[in-house]
């Protein structure tokens, strides 16, 4: 069983790491514009795919190939990775507050079949004031992720609550990938495709 994470996103890999499930990784080099004229969820679901294709093309046929990618929306807008500090205190001011939507399209690819969805998840702020803006900008938490925060991390002290799934806000909806993953032949909850098989190879 070869499966192949296409992303270099470190909190993918944990998570798919947490299944138990032995993986490898390939970067795939597509265009990763947020600027089309989709909605978040066509939008992230498209990328998704494109990366699973792209991943596709250079591993093996019997390949299961898993790509996912993740934006913040406020308003119907996309917020993807912040281009500076100034640009991060931006974001986290509109979101300040206020609820926006995180949405993560998945792909599942196993030669010709491809599996397709996206997933959201409602995220709410409390109120947050310059200060405690410009104090988490510091960390530098905020500059390699979609919508300026990360939950998994000093984040989680400006989140208020959330609606739906909570992997699905650090990248990769977990829940729905079992699923997808299960459609394509691996269930990650039987004998021999969990922690225990990892740990054979």
């Amino acid at each position: 069983m070869d499966i192949v994470l296409a992303s270099q996103s470190p909190r993918r890999r944990e998570l798919l790491e947490r299944l138990g499930l032995p993986f490898r990784t390939v970067v795939p080099d597509i265009d990763e514009r947020m600027d089309r004229p989709l909605p978040p969820a066509e939008l992230v679901a498209a990328i998704s795919a494109e990366k699973a294709r792209a991943a596709a093309a250079q591993a093996g046929a019997e390949s299961i190939v898993i790509a996912a990618d993740t934006v913040v929306a406020l308003d119907g807008a996309v917020l993807g990775k912040p281009a500076g500090e100034a640009d991060a205190e931006r974001m986290l001011t509109a979101l300040a507050g206020r609820t926006h939507f995180v949405y993560t399209g998945l792909t599942v690819l196993r030669g010709e079949t491809v599996r397709t969805v996206s997933e959201e998840t409602a995220v709410t702020f409390r109120p947050l004031t310059a200060e405690e803006i410009a104090a988490y900008v510091r960390t530098g938490e905020p500059m390699d992720k979609a919508g300026a925060y990360g939950i998994q991390g000093y984040g989680a002290l400006l989140v208020e609550g959330i609606r739906g799934d909570y992997y699905n806000v650090m990248g990769l909806p977990v829940c729905r990938l079992g699923l997808l993953l299960r459609e394509l032949g691996v269930d990650c909850l039987a004998p021999g495709h969990g922690k225990e098989a990892a740990r054979a190879l």
